[in-house]
């Protein structure tokens, strides 16, 4: 068992029947009362996003979890196909389950499957990739200390927002978690 006041990011419990991830936390008190824990939570069954707040001596039973590598390999509808790196066999998951995160897939990219009860519950990404713009608005001299950004369409096909000064065929970091621009990468050919 684990108590409220142990939830931390990335801890997995068992709540109202369902399986469920931490992904943010909060310790909070307001005088003269008890303690409570505000959480952000994703059900790894259906990967929705819930906000909970529990009191701290709240008790959940405590979810065995495994991750073990897996290696993306192909789409296929809509499942994403990965193989798993220990026994080489082919794994399918929902890509509805992996929702915006699908679009950062690429080829051969290492990601970790975790498995709950040996059944694959969720797929963790890295926390940013690189990827090459295939297409966005071409720079002009001077741009370069500008804060303004303009939208470039990534090799995957995902639509960001990118400062002025980047190019269409240059390569850039993205951070997988809020699909956000972080910098620009020399990349070599």
């Amino acid at each position: 068992m684990i108590s409220a006041s142990e939830l931390k990011t990335g801890t997995v419990f068992e709540y109202d029947g369902q399986i469920w991830q931490v992904l943010d936390y909060q310790m909070h008190r307001m005088s003269q009362s008890k303690s409570s824990m505000r959480t952000t939570l994703r059900s790894l069954s259906t990967g929705s996003v819930v906000e909970r707040s529990f009191a701290t001596q709240e008790k959940f039973r405590d979810v065995p979890v495994t991750k073990r590598e897996l290696n993306y390999s192909y789409d296929e509808g809509v499942m994403a196909v990965f193989m798993d790196n220990e026994t080489y066999e082919q794994v399918s998951f929902p890509k509805e389950k992996l929702g915006a995160q699908s679009r950062f897939l690429q080829d051969n990219m290492m990601v970790l499957g975790v498995y709950v009860d040996e059944k694959l519950t969720n797929i963790e990404l890295p926390p940013n990739v690189v990827l090459e713009i295939a297409s966005a608005e071409p720079g002009v001299k001077g741009d370069s200390v500008s804060n303004m950004n303009k939208k470039a369409v990534l090799s995957t096909g995902l639509e960001i927002s990118v400062p002025l000064f980047v190019n269409q065929g240059e390569f850039i970091r993205v951070d997988t978690r809020t699909g956000k621009y972080i910098e620009r990468v020399k990349q070599e050919r």
